[in-house]
């Protein structure tokens, strides 16, 4: 049984769907605290040919408050500022008409829990793109809430019945394999091909890292589907 877990974000990029799709059971990672300048509530779509930033607002931002307990300060004037920004940006890419249709009842949920805003967004793209994988929340876990960093991961693991536990590439100084080996648990990283995903954004320059808003505009689910299995898991 493998898992995965990682904070929710929200439109992020290919990387952090293959690791979706890659395992058995999907953890977001809500009882941690809030990231300031992260990438939770923010990422790059293409605009004149140039990734470009955007940011869905927070109340009160705060890195000394769990995400669980982050809100939304999304009105519904900047949630339709935003999706003129991706109108904008994409009316003419091939498969803008189903992909902003995804994208606009996203954004125009009306919760302001942060968590089960992103949670809604990755259900709604997750079954377009026909990913089964199961998605549960860490703070619904049963586990020592005391426990921290890997500590945490190992106990979410053996509370799900996982065997192995597949982290993204980036996160390769923050385990130990020993410490999951003395756990009966194997450890395995997620390095995304991103040298093989490519593909042609209007007449522009190549432009890769961007949000899955940028791949959905461009793809249609048969040839995003390859891209999630464009990866390799590797122990070191």
């Amino acid at each position: 049984m493998k898992i995965g877990v990682m904070q929710p974000y929200l439109f992020p990029y290919i990387g952090y769907w293959q690791l979706l799709y890659a395992v058995d059971k999907y953890v977001i990672l809500d009882d941690v605290n809030y990231i300031t300048r992260g990438y939770i509530n923010r990422n790059n779509i293409l605009i004149n040919g140039q990734p470009n930033r955007f940011t869905i607002p927070i109340s009160r931002p705060s890195q000394n408050r769990l995400i669980l307990d982050t809100k939304l300060n999304f009105g519904l004037n900047e949630k339709k500022k935003f999706l003129d920004k991706i109108k904008f940006s994409y009316q003419k890419a091939p498969f803008f008409s189903d992909a902003y249709k995804l994208i606009e009842d996203i954004v125009m949920n009306n919760t302001n829990d942060l968590t089960d805003y992103i949670a809604f967004s990755i259900e709604v793209i997750k079954q377009y793109l026909e990913i089964d994988t199961p998605i549960y929340k860490s703070s619904l876990i049963e586990k020592n809430p005391e426990f921290k960093n890997q500590d945490k991961i190992i106990a979410i693991c053996k509370s799900l019945g996982g065997d192995t536990y597949i982290n993204p590439s980036n996160g390769r100084a923050l385990y130990s394999h020993e410490k999951f080996d003395n756990e009966s648990l194997k450890l395995f990283f997620l390095d995304a091909m991103m040298n093989k995903i490519k593909y042609k954004q209007f007449d522009n320059d190549f432009v890769n890292y961007l949000s899955i808003i940028d791949v959905l505009m461009f793809n249609d689910v048969p040839q995003i589907q390859k891209y999630l299995t464009m990866y390799e898991l590797n122990e070191k």
